[in-house]
């Protein structure tokens, strides 16, 4: 089965820096990812080599930052105010945390932290990073219905309600 829009794929995948080879992640020593090809639940560049690909393949794809997690934009520094970031824990430099935003969730990388204020860059930590991905596709099946409807995959490797 090709792996289109309305289809839910399982995979594994490895992660490196395209620039140097190092690795960056590796999903081997759990569960395979799934996610709902056509509904933006992965990098656009990653769903669009994978299109029309079968289960039992292997994807290898360099890809730039553009079609990745974007280009570094240095304009996205910010001072926000501690308490936004109580649910952090201990705050230390380098340390990427999670923030709500107008537009959803948001990863962020401390910078600096004040008495009352925490300096963060608010670019992905991939930003701006070419990035290769190995990618052993396991299954592709049709999503049901809820899938769907909600626009992601659920079950092991995906969603939970």
């Amino acid at each position: 089965m090709a792996i289109e829009n309305g289809k839910v794929v399982t995979l594994h995948y490895t992660l490196y820096d395209a620039t140097d080879a190092s690795q960056i992640e590796d999903s081997r020593d759990g569960e395979p990812m799934a996610y709902l090809h056509g509904a933006n639940n992965i990098i656009a560049g990653l769903e669009k080599a994978l299109a029309g690909k079968e289960e039992g393949e292997q994807v290898d794809v360099t890809l730039e930052p553009a079609d990745a997690y974007g280009e570094y934009n240095p304009e996205l520094f910010q001072r926000i105010s501690r308490k936004y970031l109580k649910h952090a824990g201990k705050l230390m430099p380098g340390k990427t945390v999670t923030v709500s935003t107008d537009e959803g969730p948001r990863m962020v990388t401390v910078l600096k932290i004040g008495l009352k204020t925490v300096d963060i860059d608010a670019n992905h930590p991939l930003a701006g990073k070419s990035l290769r991905f190995v990618l052993d596709i396991t299954e592709v099946r049709d999503a049901t219905d809820e899938e769907k409807a909600h626009k992601h995959a659920h079950g092991p490797g995906g969603h939970h309600h």
